[in-house]
């Protein structure tokens, strides 16, 4: 399956030139053959949480879906948005939207993991999990900018299913080696495809990084861009996955009980313990960090 990747410079708070932006990075991908486009976090309103939360009327946010999901069904393919959501007790978070090629939704996803003072002034972070949906025979799923810096995140889409996880980002310049080493890692040890998705250019004082990826279950690269608008393309499938896993297991030989009572023991707690090689620890000084010392919490 071919995927699509827009990489593109928003104008914060104008809604009408950001979708069209959208709507011709859709009608380009969908000609080329994409069944997917994936777009930067919160495009269509612009990247500029303080502002966005103070200029957007949320009674936009229905029309602005429409606009979004028509933009799929006219250009005859999937498309994945991110905008802001005002939850029933009031609440706003950051979300994202997979939609088919049809306008019809297929996945939902809020921002679990807020990066910065105003992102936490503006928003709220949400605690679900990622969901998966077969998407084109390939398991499906999502995650937001800040939340694949977080191996909990990956592997929790992972664990349910995920071969392919979409990520629209908004990333500023200085953090190369997020999409440059972490994104590479996150997809080599859950084992499943990563698209990330960058702004690029300047919006509302803030230089993006652009430099949006796509990594394979192996944890190649498969298509990155530089720092300009661009839209990016990479054939992703189930396959690549399921054959990482089959080669090296990590999924099915994980111990997520055993790393919960790791985590779940304070500092000291080794003391008079048996050690990884088998030999029982002596007791005296902890080692810095305590009994979690060089663990991870991957789970």
């Amino acid at each position: 399956m071919l995927l699509a990747l827009l990489q593109a410079n928003a104008a914060v708070l104008d809604v009408e030139a950001n979708c069209a932006a959208v709507d011709d990075a859709a009608r380009t991908a969908a000609a080329a053959g994409a069944r997917v486009l994936l777009t930067p976090e919160l495009f269509p309103v612009g990247y500029a949480p303080l502002r966005v939360r103070a200029g957007l009327d949320p009674a936009r946010l229905p029309s602005i879906r429409r606009n979004l999901a028509g933009i799929a069904r006219r250009n005859r393919i999937a498309l994945v948005y991110s905008l802001p959501a005002v939850t029933a007790d009031g609440r706003w978070q950051i979300t994202s939207t997979m939609v088919d090629r049809e306008g019809g939704e297929l996945l939902n996803y809020a921002k679990v993991h807020l990066f910065g003072a105003e992102e936490r002034q503006a928003f709220s972070p949400a605690t679900e999990p990622p969901a998966v949906v077969d998407f084109h025979g390939i398991k499906t799923s999502m995650v937001i900018c800040y939340d694949v810096e977080f191996p909990e995140a990956v592997r929790a889409a992972a664990v349910r299913g995920a071969e392919l996880l979409l990520v629209p980002t908004a990333l500023a310049q200085g953090f190369d080696s997020v999409p440059q080493v972490l994104l590479r890692a996150r997809a080599l040890e859950s084992q499943l495809t990563v698209a990330y998705a960058n702004h690029a250019g300047e919006e509302d004082g803030c230089e993006f990084l652009g430099g949006s990826v796509i990594a394979g279950p192996d944890g190649s690269l498969l298509a990155a861009a530089g720092p300009a608008p661009e839209l990016l393309y990479a054939e992703v499938s189930a396959a690549s996955a399921r054959d990482a896993r089959e080669g090296v297991p990590y999924l099915r030989e994980r111990r997520p009980d055993l790393y919960r009572d790791w985590e779940s023991r304070g500092p000291g707690a080794e003391a008079g313990s048996v050690s990884a090689t088998g030999i029982a620890a002596t007791a005296g000084p902890a080692a810095p960090g305590g009994a979690a010392a060089g663990v991870s919490s991957t789970y």
